[in-house]
């Protein structure tokens, strides 16, 4: 039977609740696997595991239920490795890293920021920024639209400033809030979004951090900015992804979407 893994804690880490049920319908019992200084959060993997609603939230409590007492290592939702003496392997092959990861998550939680443009506030910004812009609209308004050519060439230069300015509010974003984050992980690029940056925040500062947030937002009305969190350090595991080796992924459950 393949072994579903949660996470990783030390091995002094607070027992969790007997009889705590994890993925699976009906719910695999979690349990604890100890490899020298370090423990990792355990089930049986059911067959066919999908990422839906009810696993997901399964991964996501047993996650809560240990990161209440103290210090986790998330696995994503769908990490699985062949056998428990893979995941022990693992926990003894990697111990220096998980421990010295342990060391620095502590206290730490995880912020996503994603960012997009307001379609509308961003032209309407763009062209207020560029007379080039301005003078080209005002000709093809007072030229009755303007050839084809003519409005071609402008949308084209309307297309350039807002990719420039997609580039540059991107970096604006990140800069602000990594003054109050211990560390930056930039998320994979997806479709609508200019910005997808998760943020280490030490868990005693995160009303600064979003307070941070806050002001950015309200400062930049042409950027539609979300947040999501605090979650478990999902990005910050490994300077990759953060499953251990030999395991399989099977979907995005971190809640981040």
């Amino acid at each position: 039977m393949s072994t579903y893994v949660y996470g990783i804690v030390a091995a002094t880490h607070p027992a969790l609740p007997e009889g705590m049920g994890g993925v699976g319908d009906p719910p695999r019992q979690v349990r604890i696997l100890t490899a020298g200084e370090l423990a990792a959060v355990v089930s049986e993997a059911p067959e066919g595991l999908r990422p839906k609603r009810r696993d997901l939230l399964a991964h996501q409590n047993v996650l809560a239920e240990a990161g209440g007492g103290g210090c986790v290592l998330p696995m994503r939702f769908g990490s699985i490795a062949p056998d428990d003496d893979t995941v022990t392997g693992v926990l003894a092959e990697r111990a220096d890293h998980y421990l010295e990861r342990l060391r620095a998550l502590d206290g730490r939680v995880e912020y996503n920021v994603k960012a997009s443009h307001v379609e509308e506030a961003v032209l309407h910004r763009v062209m207020s920024e560029n007379p080039t812009l301005r003078t080209l609209a005002e000709a093809n308004r007072q030229a009755g639209g303007g050839s084809y050519e003519s409005r071609l060439q402008l949308g084209e230069l309307v297309v350039t400033a807002v990719q420039v300015r997609e580039a540059e509010d991107a970096l604006e974003v990140r800069q602000t809030l990594e003054r109050e984050a211990a560390a930056v992980a930039v998320g994979p690029e997806s479709t609508g979004w200019l910005a997808n940056v998760s943020f280490l925040v030490d868990r005693a500062g995160a009303e600064k951090f979003l307070a941070e947030f806050e002001a950015l937002r309200k400062s930049h009305p042409h950027l539609d900015l979300r947040i999501n969190g605090p979650l478990p350090p999902y990005s910050f595991v490994e300077p990759g992804p953060s499953e251990p080796a030999g395991t399989t992924v099977g979907g995005a459950g971190d809640g981040q979407e």
